[in-house]
Order: C-alpha cells, then sequence, then structure tokens
C-alpha cells in the first residue's frame, strides 16, 4: 500500500499540469502550470487570465494550447484571480504577474526576455491595464474578447507594444464595435501605419478576417483577428485555433531586440491614384526612412518595388523618389541591414487605378466613429482628414443597425455655423490618401444621401469641382428620408440618385457634398460612386421629368399613409429621376 501510495505521489509530482500556491503581498495566492517535457532552459512563458467568474482551470480548458506548448516548448500559467475577478485599475495584480514571472524564473529557468501576457474578457481587460503597468516585463500582449470598457489610454509606457487581439463580432458581453477604439490608442502609440492591412478567410477559415496594422518603430505589429457571428467565447474551429495564432505572433517578439528596425515616415500607407480616361499620371513620390540597430549599426538600406530593387543606401539620410508609377498595386519595401547581417523591414502599399467600370467613393465607410481613408469632412468649426477615428461627436462614420436602413454605412456630417459652405464631406480632397484625376469625357455619379436629424427635410448639393475649387457641376437635391438622430433607427424611402456631367480638361477633381447653409443642417452620404460613360457629350444629361410620386412624412421623417395619420405632416414630391421638386408643411 505504502508502495502505491508513492507511486501516485511521483505520478502527480510528474504530471504537466500543477497547481501550485504562491504568496504575494501577504496573501495567498495559486495558479496552474502546464510544463511540457524536455523543456530545455531559457524558454519562453506564455500567462493566461481568465475571465470573470471563471477560474484557472476554466481557462486552461477554453484555450486548449498544450499541444502547441509541447511542440514549441514553453511553459503556460493560468492565474487565479481573487473572488474570480481582477484588478484592473491597480496593483494588487501586477504585483501577481511580476512575482509568478520570477518564480517561473527560478524554477523552470524560463527566459524573461520572452515572456507573454494573455487574457479572455476581465482578464483581456487586465492584459490592456498590463500594458501601461509592466511594457519592461511582457514582450507581447494577446487580449481575447477584452478592452478597457472606460476607454484605452496608451500613455504609460515608452516602449512599442505588439498586440494581437482576437474577439467576435457576435460578442453581447463586451462588444466588438469597441475593439477598434481601444486598438487605436496602441496604433498610434506605436507609431503604425494607420490602413491595416486585411486578409479575408484567414488560413481557409470563413469567419477569421485578419487585420494588421504595422510594422511600426520597432517593427512592431498590432493585429487584430475579427471572427464573424462568434460571440463571448474563446474560438477554436475551421481548423484555427486562438491559442495557436496568439503563439504563432508572439514568438516573435523578444525584450531583447537583436534586429534594426525601419520605419516609413512618408508617404503613408495605401496612397491611392484614381484615373478615369486615360493613363495615370503619378506625380513623383519621395519615400523616406529612418533605420536603427538596438545592438549595433545599420550598415545599409534598401529600397525594393515589390522584388525590384531600386536602390541600396549607405548612411542617412534613406530616401528614394518614386518616378511614373504604372498601373497596379505596389508593394514598397523598406530593409534595413545591421553590421552583423540581421535585417529588418518595413513597407507601405500605393495603389494606382485606371477604373474602366466605376469606383466606389464609399467603400472605406467601414469603421464606426472614423473619418474614411480619401475622405474630409468639415463643420464651420473643425476639419477632419481620413484616416481618423475615435470620434464620439460631429463628423464621423455610423454603422445603421436599424430593423429597416437604407444603407448599412455612411458618412455624417452637419453644418454648426451656417455660413455658406460651412459643412461638407469631400472625397479625395488635398492632405487626404487618395487623388482623383479625370480626362476629358461624360461622367456619371451616384449617391444616396439622407438627413441625419432634420424631419422636415434639409436640402443638399454634390458639386463635382477642381482642387482650387472651380465648380464643374452642382446638383441640388432634397432627401426624402431622416434617420432619426439614432444610428439604430429605421429609415427608408430614399433612392439612389445619380447624375451626368462633361469634364473638359483633365485636372484633378474632387467630389463633395455640401449641407444646405442654415444653422445645423446636416447630411448623412451612403454608398456613391463615379463612372465614365464616354466622350464628352456622348451621353445627354439627366432631364428632369414631370412628378410621378408623392410622400408624406410625419414630423419625425418616417414615412407614413396620410390617411391614417392625425396632426401635421410633410408632403413630398418626387420626378420620375427621384429628385425633390417640391416639399410643404400640411397641417
Amino acid at each position: 500500500m505504502r508502495k502505491l501510495l508513492l507511486l501516485l505521489f511521483l505520478s502527480a509530482w510528474l504530471l504537466p499540469v500543477q497547481a501550485v500556491d504562491i504568496t504575494v503581498d501577504n496573501i495567498k495566492r495559486n495558479y496552474l502550470v502546464y510544463v511540457p517535457k524536455n523543456l530545455g532552459s531559457k524558454r519562453p512563458l506564455l500567462i493566461s487570465c481568465h475571465g470573470m467568474n471563471q477560474d484557472a482551470a476554466y481557462q486552461k480548458g477554453m484555450l486548449a494550447i498544450e499541444s502547441v506548448a509541447d511542440t514549441a516548448k514553453f511553459v503556460t500559467v493560468f492565474p487565479n484571480g481573487i473572488d474570480k475577478g481582477w484588478d484592473i485599475s491597480g496593483d494588487r495584480d501586477i504585483n501577481f504577474v511580476k512575482a509568478l514571472i520570477e518564480e517561473m524564473v527560478t524554477k523552470y529557468d524560463i527566459d524573461p526576455n520572452r515572456v507573454y501576457l494573455s487574457g479572455f474578457s476581465m482578464g483581456g481587460m487586465f492584459t490592456y491595464h498590463a500594458m501601461n503597468k509592466i511594457a519592461d516585463k511582457i514582450a507581447a500582449f494577446a487580449p481575447i474578447s477584452g478592452y478597457p470598457m472606460g476607454g484605452t489610454t496608451a500613455n504609460a509606457s515608452v516602449r512599442p507594444i505588439p498586440i494581437i487581439h482576437t474577439h467576435g463580432t457576435s460578442d453581447d458581453v463586451v462588444a466588438f464595435s469597441g475593439v477598434q477604439g481601444a486598438l487605436n490608442a496602441w496604433i498610434k502609440h506605436n507609431n503604425c501605419p494607420t490602413t491595416d492591412k486585411v486578409t479575408k478567410n484567414y488560413r481557409n477559415a470563413s469567419h477569421i478576417t485578419r487585420h494588421v496594422w504595422g510594422p511600426g518603430n520597432n517593427g512592431v505589429e498590432v493585429v487584430l483577428m475579427e471572427m464573424a457571428n462568434k460571440g463571448h467565447w474563446i474560438s477554436n474551429d475551421n481548423g484555427v485555433k486562438t491559442g495557436d495564432e496568439i503563439w504563432r505572433f508572439c514568438k516573435r517578439y523578444s525584450l531583447v531586440l537583436k534586429d534594426p528596425f525601419v520605419s516609413i515616415t512618408a508617404p503613408s500607407n495605401g496612397l491611392t491614384y484614381i484615373t478615369f480616361g486615360g493613363a495615370s499620371e503619378v506625380p513623383p513620390i519621395t519615400v523616406k526612412a529612418t533605420a536603427k540597430d538596438p545592438d549595433g549599426t545599420v550598415a545599409s538600406v534598401s529600397f525594393y518595388d515589390g522584388k525590384t530593387l531600386l536602390t541600396t543606401l549607405e548612411k542617412a539620410p534613406y530616401t528614394c523618389q518614386l518616378d511614373s508609377l504604372k498601373k497596379g498595386t505596389h508593394t514598397i519595401r523598406v530593409v534595413a541591414t545591421d553590421d552583423e547581417g540581421n535585417t529588418g523591414s518595413n513597407e507601405i502599399t500605393i495603389n494606382v487605378l485606371e477604373p474602366t467600370g466605376s469606383y466606389v467613393f464609399s467603400k472605406t465607410f467601414s469603421t464606426e466613429n472614423s473619418v474614411p481613408d480619401g475622405w474630409t469632412t468639415y463643420d464651420g468649426k473643425e476639419k477632419r482628414t481620413g484616416f481618423s477615428s475615435g470620434y464620439s461627436l460631429g463628423s464621423r462614420v455610423f454603422h445603421f443597425t436599424g430593423s429597416q436602413h437604407d444603407f448599412e454605412w455612411g458618412l455624417y456630417t452637419r453644418n454648426v455655423t451656417g455660413e455658406a459652405n460651412a459643412g461638407y464631406a469631400r472625397f479625395a480632397d488635398k492632405g487626404t490618401s487618395t487623388s482623383l484625376t479625370l480626362y476629358p469625357g461624360n461622367y456619371r455619379i451616384y449617391y444616396h444621401v439622407v438627413n441625419w436629424n432634420q424631419p422636415d427635410f434639409s436640402p443638399i448639393r454634390v458639386v463635382v469641382e477642381t482642387l482650387d475649387g472651380k465648380a464643374v457641376y452642382t446638383e441640388n437635391f432634397t432627401p426624402v428620408a431622416n434617420v432619426g438622430n439614432s444610428a439604430s433607427s429605421s429609415f427608408s424611402g430614399s433612392k439612389a440618385m445619380n447624375f451626368t456631367f462633361d469634364v473638359t480638361e483633365k485636372n484633378r477633381y474632387v467630389v463633395t457634398f455640401y449641407t444646405d447653409d442654415a444653422e445645423w443642417a446636416d447630411l448623412v452620404v451612403g454608398a456613391s460612386s463615379i463612372s465614365r460613360k464616354g466622350d464628352v457629350s456622348a451621353v445627354e444629361g439627366v432631364k428632369e421629368q414631370a412628378p410621378s410620386r408623392t410622400y408624406y412624412y410625419n414630423m419625425s421623417g418616417q414615412r407614413i399613409q396620410p390617411d391614417n395619420h392625425h396632426g401635421p405632416l410633410i408632403e413630398q414630391t418626387v420626378m420620375d429621376n427621384g429628385r425633390s421638386v417640391s416639399r410643404k408643411i400640411m397641417k
């Protein structure tokens, strides 16, 4: 019997998963630790924190990372929070994590420069908290379905922070809509490109879209794993496990930097040159880069367009001029090589487009509370140029979720002063990432515009103009639908409008949607696009036709049947092409 008990004791001691107690700040804490066989020395450590009202055993089961740890040879610790929660504002659990790192260094000889922190839900919130508190202890961070609910700060760390955030779009506990705002703080802190590189159907999983911002300073990236239709759980299906992806990302980072890193300071990523009716004429573009080596010197910096070497420089300033870029997508890559032969790289893309069909202006309406790439907004007081985000007031993109909505995404702007031309949303303006060149010809613009908070409707103007403000065509229109001051409101009844116009001089143009010249007039631009129809005057302009329809709305802008309505209503008469020709309030 004693022999059997001894064997059981030894077997338990040899198990790769152990429950361990530790005292931190005079408080008894505990954790689970998974240690692969034949671990070796100076191996990495992953700390994974559970969600609120969960525990270490549950987190271990959900993450299911043992097979990865066995192959890659790293230790995984699953700590238990006090009362199944985490201190996401103070130092209680920050000290717990620091003590765990020290204990793992002592017990298992882990490499203190390759420690990674992850957490689910409230554990994810704690992970963000730790970014500002112990960035000198953690090489990379991997929050899952959690972020600071009161807003994210990125001001307590001077070091660039690598982040991989995983989140389901149908999360009803910690909403997916708040993820971008949390990441934006760190994208800016890391000096990452503000335009993401997007991979749909990541690793052949139809539900995963992978977004990458970077590389930024020190070569770090910020990654979002967007899990379509997934809720508040750790996703492990269709051949892609969250734990695997966390390790795949984190293993690239260490607190000790050896490779050189390079940043492209100009131009911005994602420049787009659109040319209709002729060959693209892209102006000379100067690519500027900086390069540093953390443990030596930079020997050379090389510039590539795809695989084609453009130039190699052995000393700063590191600049390269791009002349006459041809049609297509150009991946401009800058590679720094240090005195030990180590390399680091950074890249941007430049798109040169010559559409033969249509180009959709609104294709970048995809991030709530942002001004999207290619657009500028002005409300009489503040001008915003895309891509910029994190707005809770003023001009910005809305994602409409009402049971009925004529379009899903829209760019809102307003006129807070009532001055002429003081409220607009403009595509391809100076300072944006987009240039629109039109050769002589006949063009058509489609647009879908509604009012935001104008129950009695507020007219708008669509103007095609040159960069210096010379208008070549103006279209006046009064919307026939009003959102009702909330993105969750239902709205319907609007119609996709269009007009044709001639361009007689090759030039760079902008398309501007102006609000009415009245205080707090507004508009929301939905789907909009441009196409070339032929040579000048080859296609007749849109002709106004006799009125054909009359609609009725209540004072909140909802369409109604007048026979069933009591009280004042709005009568809107619309021609066959959708233009409003009269509007009046009926008592």
